[in-house]
């Protein structure tokens, strides 16, 4: 029997796993979740104790795809996934001190988090194309670290042409040459003059309108609006919790926050069945989840430029997805929040609120917390962290509570792509690339700019789509 997925809006026709991935956003503009969340029993997950990444991975994931790819075609795409992470653990755990610890998830092939669903996402892609005799176009927006990691992910993809958008001047360096030194006829980027959030409106817009693409083709999404991005994130919290006591004894978890998807996943894991009882939202100055979390008013703001570039997002777009949970399900009252939403904000009903206090705490960090961050840590502890990792580890100790057990922050990215911050932090260091990007600097760039004009990015795509 096939698993099945709905809207968080309830206007979109519900969809099996294949349809998920190839859709990404609902036709109705909202967010595809399964009808029924999968949850593990204490003997299951106890059994999962000692698995190896990949096999932990298809153990979770695979209740998700049930009915459209089966266990061992699973596995093996899992396997390839992780095959060329330069860690054997994959997600390897480091003590910081007593009960908290960093889980590196800068490993995979573009030094960040989003390898761990994007390597998956682009063969689970590649799969049901070849399958089907379809080609599609991948659409996304990127702060900084999704766009390398989905053009890694599907550049070999034959059946995908991708396109990227970014905020121009507002990646870092590193960031910005991880996508645009790759060269192929099916890889497009494209310098929005505008910031995140005017990328994202434009994915968002064209999913909805999406006539613009030659005959025959679909959009599909690869940002965390995308379920499958999702359900492969899960999985490294349940390998951390397992690696330190769980499920015996719960494990808490500090993410460094912006879109609100790598936190959502925890959440998720769970609701699956894995003791969590804290999970802290890190936030830079541009703080609405934090906001939200603390006065439960939910609103847009101008975003500033920090040193964590990743997080400069004022609409986290999965926040939808849990809005969904805090209000029982009812699609209908989803709908008008949003609607409020796109006029600026809305407040949280009491009771909504004090379900997501229930397990979510929250924590701004500054810049200049952060430069403070990354040197006590190389001090204290000869860890270099990244600007997103070294708010993580900050918010945790901040909410940390007496008693709870271990506190695992998530270490997002590698401090090597963010050398100018690593140097503001006054740490004596200069972070080198891994040996697969050392020439970086010297590969030849190849990207357009674009006014954040709908009409433009659309001509564009349609001219370059290849036949």
């Amino acid at each position: 029997m096939s698993v099945q997925y709905l809207s968080t809006r309830g206007q979109a026709p519900t969809l099996d796993f294949e349809g998920v991935l190839l859709a990404g956003l609902a036709r109705d503009g909202g967010l595809y979740l399964p009808e029924a969340l999968p949850t593990f029993s204490a003997a299951e997950l106890q059994a999962m104790r000692g698995m190896s990444y990949p096999d932990l991975a298809t153990t979770v994931i695979a209740p998700f795809v049930e009915g459209s790819i089966d266990r061992e075609t699973l596995a093996d795409l899992v396997e390839a996934s992780y095959r060329d992470f330069r860690h054997q653990a994959v997600a390897p755990l480091v003590q910081l001190d007593q009960d908290q610890w960093l889980l590196e998830l800068f490993h995979g092939p573009t030094l960040a988090f989003k390898d761990f669903a994007l390597q998956l996402l682009g063969r689970l892609l590649d799969h049901v194309l070849t399958r089907r005799g379809e080609k599609v176009v991948i659409m996304g927006a990127t702060s900084g670290d999704t766009g390398s990691a989905a053009i890694e992910g599907c550049r070999h993809c034959e059946h995908v042409d991708i396109f990227i958008l970014y905020p121009d001047g507002r990646v870092s360096d590193v960031q910005r040459r991880q996508m645009t030194t790759v060269w192929g006829d099916n890889v497009h980027n494209i310098a929005i003059r505008g910031n995140f959030d005017d990328c994202q409106a434009l994915v968002k817009s064209s999913f909805v309108a999406d006539a613009f693409l030659p005959d025959g083709r679909s959009l599909v999404a690869v940002n965390s609006i995308n379920w499958a991005r999702i359900m492969a994130q899960i999985v490294y919290y349940f390998y951390a919790a397992f690696a330190l006591g769980g499920p015996d004894k719960p494990v808490n978890f500090s993410v460094p926050t912006g879109n609100f998807g790598d936190i959502y996943a925890g959440y998720l894991a769970h609701r699956m069945g894995l003791p969590v009882n804290n999970l802290v939202i890190a936030t830079n100055r541009n703080d609405v989840l934090h906001r939200m979390l603390t006065t439960g008013t939910y609103v847009r703001q101008p975003i500033e430029a920090s040193l964590s570039p990743s997080m400069d997002i004022s609409i986290s777009s999965n926040f939808e997805r849990l809005l969904f949970d805090l209000y029982d399900g009812d699609a209908a009252q989803i709908a008008q929040l949003m609607a409020d939403f796109s006029g600026g904000e809305i407040n949280l009903a009491d009771t909504a609120l004090a379900r997501a206090q229930q397990l979510f705490t929250s924590a701004r960090v500054s810049d200049e917390e952060t430069c403070e961050e990354m040197r006590a840590a190389w001090l204290k502890t000869g860890q270099l962290l990244d600007p997103h990792t070294a708010i993580g580890t900050r918010a945790a100790r901040l909410c940390s509570r007496k008693g709870e057990g271990p506190m695992v922050t998530l270490s997002t990215a590698h401090p090597a792509k963010f050398p100018a911050a690593v140097a503001r932090a006054e740490t004596g260091q200069v972070p080198q690339l891994p040996g697969h990007l050392a020439d970086l600097f010297e590969r030849k760039e190849r990207f357009d700019t674009l006014d954040n004009d709908i009409a433009a990015v659309h001509a564009f795509m349609a001219a370059q789509c290849r036949t």
